[in-house]
């Protein structure tokens, strides 16, 4: 059954962009394949949001973003911290961007800055906007707040060392220890954390946008061949300018499309749910007990916010570590064009892909929806990732596996492995052997034997193809322990 409503999906209204930027609302005709970080400096001029590596990684450039939450009564709004040096305008519209001058108090600091200047956590004060733009993202946080220190895993400073850094975050996180279940933009407001007009944007948002600006994005007529944009982490990467001028579809923010729910023993996820999705969502959490451990391994906070599943299948990377962790799901895509509702066909995730970088999908097809059969109560699943640094870094090699258990005899297995194959790759023969065995040191070596014939690594950068097949060995080595302990 289709996760989307059977009503028009995309819908073409004005051209014209409009959000509330900090606490003034702005528009724009720009066009909206436009960063939104140029928006800022060079037609904003506000030039607190700084430059930097214009790929995602340094947070110099942190914005805050917050949209209307419409999937219950509350409609409370849900802010995120983002990378804008990756950011379409288009999916700016309808939300409430915060840069570093909104979170400011006329002639004073706000406590989130005191804190880092107390704390002596800034030299140069290049990336310092950024830490308390992801800190203020941090006070917004509904439910109960997460470590403040994984709210700025996404900020880079080469000047301090980092732990005046964790000093101050410390010292922020003090402040919102009386929060509790109240709102927290009120909160903030009310107790001088951030300025007063954060308690008013929910309603100054509601009042400003119109319904259909509400119900829809900023699309632009689109035709095969088109640019289609999810989160843009990775599109805006390698063609920036291109992107910024040419006209694209817009799905990040398509009513129905970043839906993660259950339908009998199917699991059924949207094309532009966000890893930060997945993360927050009761279902997947349920299902895999470890996920928080998992997506720490990906990438970060700003990142994981924007970063859809879909755009990383589509990117087609070997090393895709989300591709990596569906194909070990077995999951299957359904497909469908850009202009009609029904998925036209099922393609299972194994088969997508046909080559690098070269899938199995016709001009104009985009994915519709994601789906895996939920493990049954007696499986098992495990993800590993080796790269050069623990976090914020792409694999060197990454592999997910999901056994299926009888009692202790392994009943069905799939493994999948990143990094040792021009594709992300369903390791059919290793999945087959482990199949109807026990879980022993000789199990370990045969499968690692097995899985030296089915793979085909190349050296590159990231290391030879000799390392790379023993990285990969010592991941099936590493799942299987981690599973026979968890089942002991």
């Amino acid at each position: 059954m289709p996760l989307l409503s059977t009503s028009c999906l995309f819908t073409n209204i004005s051209s014209v962009i409009r959000f509330i930027l900090n606490d003034q609302p702005v528009e724009t005709n720009l066009p909206a394949g436009t960063v939104l970080l140029d928006f800022i400096r060079y037609f904003q001029h506000l030039t607190g949001t700084k430059i930097g590596c214009r790929e995602g990684d340094c947070g110099a450039c942190t914005v805050l973003v917050g949209t209307l939450n419409k999937k219950d009564n509350t409609g409370f709004l849900d802010y995120k911290a983002m990378t804008c040096c990756l950011m379409p305008l288009a999916n700016a519209n309808a939300k409430h961007i915060v840069t570093i001058e909104g979170l400011n108090f006329p002639g004073i600091l706000n406590p989130i800055q005191q804190a880092m200047a107390e704390e002596g956590a800034t030299q140069c004060g290049f990336c310092t906007p950024g830490f308390v733009v992801s800190l203020a993202g941090y006070c917004l946080q509904h439910g109960s707040h997460s470590d403040p220190i994984a709210a700025i895993d996404g900020n880079i400073c080469r000047c301090t060392g980092y732990k005046s850094i964790e000093r101050a975050a410390r010292k922020v996180e003090s402040l919102m220890k009386d929060k509790k279940e109240q709102d927290p933009a009120r909160f903030v407001s009310q107790n001088k954390i951030l300025p007063e007009y954060f308690s008013g944007i929910k309603e100054k948002l509601e009042t400003f946008l119109s319904g259909e600006d509400k119900q829809s994005i900023l699309l632009e007529p689109n035709r095969n061949g088109h640019a289609i944009i999810g989160g843009g982490t990775d599109l805006y990467v390698q063609k920036p300018e291109e992107l910024a001028e040419s006209p694209a579809l817009f799905l990040f923010d398509s009513p129905g499309f970043n839906e993660i729910i259950k339908e009998g023993d199917t699991c059924i996820i949207g094309p532009s749910a966000t890893v930060t999705d997945l993360q927050n969502s009761r279902v997947m959490r349920e299902t895999f007990p470890g996920l928080a451990r998992i997506v720490k391994l990906i990438s970060s906070t700003a990142i994981r916010n924007m970063a859809t599943i879909a755009g990383n299948f589509i990117n087609a990377s070997p090393i895709g570590d989300m591709t990596i962790f569906f194909l070990a799901l077995d999951a299957n895509i359904g497909l469908g064009n850009t202009d009609e509702i029904e998925i036209k066909r099922t393609v299972p995730l194994r088969k997508l892909y046909k080559g690098y970088k070269k899938l199995d999908m016709q001009p104009g097809e985009i994915i519709r929806q994601i789906s895996f059969k939920l493990p049954a109560k007696n499986a098992r699943f495990n993800f590993e990732k080796v790269s050069k640094r623990t976090h914020l870094d792409i694999a060197s090699v990454n592999s997910a596996i999901l056994l299926q258990f009888d009692g202790n005899i392994i009943h069905d297995a799939s493994l999948s492995a990143g990094g040792v194959s021009p594709v992300p790759l369903f390791l059919e023969r290793t999945s087959a052997f482990l199949s109807g065995k026990t879980i022993s040191n000789s199990l370990v070596d045969e499968a690692i034997d097995i899985m030296k014939k089915e793979i085909s690594p190349i050296s590159d950068t990231r290391g030879s193809k000799e390392y790379k097949t023993l990285l990969l060995g010592q991941l099936i080595k590493a799942h299987l322990l981690a599973i026979q302990d968890d089942k002991h």
